[in-house]
């Protein structure tokens, strides 16, 4: 986990813009290096580096001696940077991961380059010799990647938005700042001012595809067909190969741990490998919420059953509304649903930085869009609707839980690992039949539940626990997180501003005061930038007025039995 940083084209004096690059300075703590492009002035690098893999060569940008007219910043992981060197025969100078970009890209281009990587990733690759520059993002958007690019040809790219909107340019007093869309490589010409033109952005991987790269997997080809036992075989198989080679670290392994059924499948196979492997140090796992909540309760007893080395945040609401304002500066969002889960994360991420050596942390986002986790599924017309909708939110994931996960842990310099959405694994589950998919028994995510029923990586309770809204489960079950948030809210909020807020923010207008409030905020870092979340996440099929799973009919239904 880093931050990248780069301009081209640039009208003003670098060492001033590079003072947008210290905005997102937390994403990597060890190091900072800023650098010009031989032959053009106005371009240049700025990256932030967390040391995480290589500590000693691990720097960028990354020039290798065998081709001296590359330029590599990248953010990510390439878990078969070792397989595609064995395939490929590639000679590397170092022992950083994303040294293979410059070889896959040598190879064969940078089409080739992107499919081949089995990892997250967000890139800016510079080929001064055939003045090219070429941006890529990895298929979920777990990697996040901003640009702004003007009518004149300035380029700026970036990890995080808030690098990129104090820019100066002589030709527009605010150029757009984007999200780079995942799954997509953009190629753009390079001229001799150093200003660019874009020549095509294309896309590279849909989930649904098994990726290119799963030829060179360390998973032999897998049994065909859809018999059920074949199907939960193949689950575990591919889940525990998705965890495996996430374990790839110079630093120290954490896990979240919510107690719920994601978070408590990866770190009880993220435990069982870390001790196949000999890692000889305990897993350390980290749950929080507010005291006694259901989420604490349940991590214990996951804890107690795997054997980690267990660490509770317990919190106040005074604490998480303190909270509010740096969790929206850090997510650079307005969403409703994704501000109140990431209190409970941020917080949490906040104490792994400072109590513990915890770096490389896995944690279960992905789970609930490519499984069928929410509860609204229940509503589901068909399987068929059911099965695209959960393509729909894993195609929006990098607006919503994806970017909470990278925000709230990088905040803190801790780099996030997300097994769930390891490619082979998703495209695998979204090729099953629709009717396998969807929940059962009103039990949601009950494939994936059945998979590991006889593993005994789980206690019964956990493996079969229903669905808790993170942002519900860290409170206690007489009175939610939102609720609590809500009655503050209220207070801060007069009847008159919410009846005026379409006029004030015609777009995505705020409908409750809580949103209303977090929109406040939001316009005050990152004025006139409310084109960043093109709509609010909210449940479908049902008439839903708040995001929140205990407004839901099932979910009352079920906690007052």
């Amino acid at each position: 986990m880093c931050g990248i940083w780069a301009l081209f084209g640039s009208d003003e004096c670098l060492s001033v813009q590079c003072l947008s690059a210290m905005k997102i300075a937390h994403r990597g703590p060890d190091a900072f290096r800023f650098e010009n492009v031989n032959g053009f002035t106005n371009c240049c690098f700025g990256f932030h580096r967390l040391a995480v893999v290589d500590q000693l060569y691990g720097m960028q940008p990354i020039r290798v001696k065998k081709f001296p007219y590359l330029w590599l910043c990248y953010n990510g992981e390439i878990y078969n940077f070792k397989q595609l060197q064995k395939q490929f025969g590639f000679d590397y100078q170092t022992l950083v991961d994303g040294e293979v970009i410059l070889h896959l890209y040598n190879r064969g281009g940078i089409e080739q380059t992107a499919s081949m990587l089995d990892g997250v990733f967000a890139f800016i690759l510079l080929d001064t010799a055939n003045r090219k520059v070429f941006l890529a993002r990895d298929t979920y958007g777990v990697r996040p990647l901003f640009k702004v690019l003007t009518d004149d040809g300035f380029l700026g790219v970036c990890s995080e938005a808030k690098g990129l909107i104090n820019l100066k340019h002589s030709t527009s007093l605010c150029p757009k700042v984007e999200p780079f869309l995942p799954g997509h490589y953009e190629v753009l010409d390079l001229k001799p001012s150093g200003k660019v033109a874009s020549v095509e952005l294309v896309k590279f991987h849909s989930y649904k595809d098994e990726p290119l790269h799963a030829a060179c997997d360390t998973v032999e080809t897998l049994p065909s067909g859809f018999d059920l036992e074949t199907v939960k075989s193949n689950i575990r198989i591919l889940f525990e190969n998705a965890v495996r080679k996430r374990l790839m670290a110079h630093r120290r392994i954490g896990c979240l741990l919510s107690g719920g059924l994601d978070s408590s499948l990866v770190a009880a196979v993220l435990l069982k490998l870390m001790k196949e492997i000999n890692i000889n140090y305990p897993l350390q796992t980290f749950a929080i919420g507010m005291e006694n909540s259901p989420d604490l309760l349940a991590a214990r007893k996951v804890a107690a059953h795997i054997g980690s080395e267990h660490h509770e945040v317990i919190f106040n609401s005074e604490e998480g509304i303190q909270a509010i304002e740096d969790v929206i500066l850090s997510l650079e969002t307005y969403d409703i649903t994704t501000i109140r889960a990431s209190i409970g994360m941020y917080l949490v991420s906040k104490y792994i930085r400072k109590k513990t050596d915890s770096v490389v942390i896995f944690s279960g986002e992905g789970s609930d869009e490519l499984t069928q986790g929410y509860i609204y599924f229940h509503k589901a017309p068909s399987p068929e609707e059911a099965a695209e909708e959960s393509e729909r939110l894993l195609k929006e994931l990098y607006l919503f839980d994806v970017l909470r996960a990278d925000r709230t842990t990088a905040a803190h310099g801790l780099e996030l690992r997300v097994p769930f959405l390891d490619h082979r694994f998703t495209s695998y589950y979204l090729s099953l039949p629709a009717e396998l998919r969807i929940p059962k028994n009103g039990i949601e995510k009950y494939l994936l539940r059945q998979s590991f029923e006889d593993s005994n990586l789980l206690p019964k309770e956990i493996l079969w626990r229903p669905k808790e809204a993170f942002s519900d489960g860290i409170a206690s079950v007489k009175k939610s997180w939102f609720s609590i948030l809500q009655d503050y809210i209220d207070q801060q909020v007069d009847d008159l501003l919410l009846e005026k807020a379409a006029e004030k923010y015609p777009f995505n207008p705020p409908k409750t005061k809580e949103s209303y409030y977090y929109r406040q905020i939001f316009e005050k870092h990152y004025p006139g930038q409310s084109n960043w979340l093109p709509h609010y996440w909210m449940p479908r099929w049902v008439k839903a007025t708040d995001p929140s799973a205990r407004t839901l009919k099932h979910y009352k239904s079920a906690t007052q039995e």
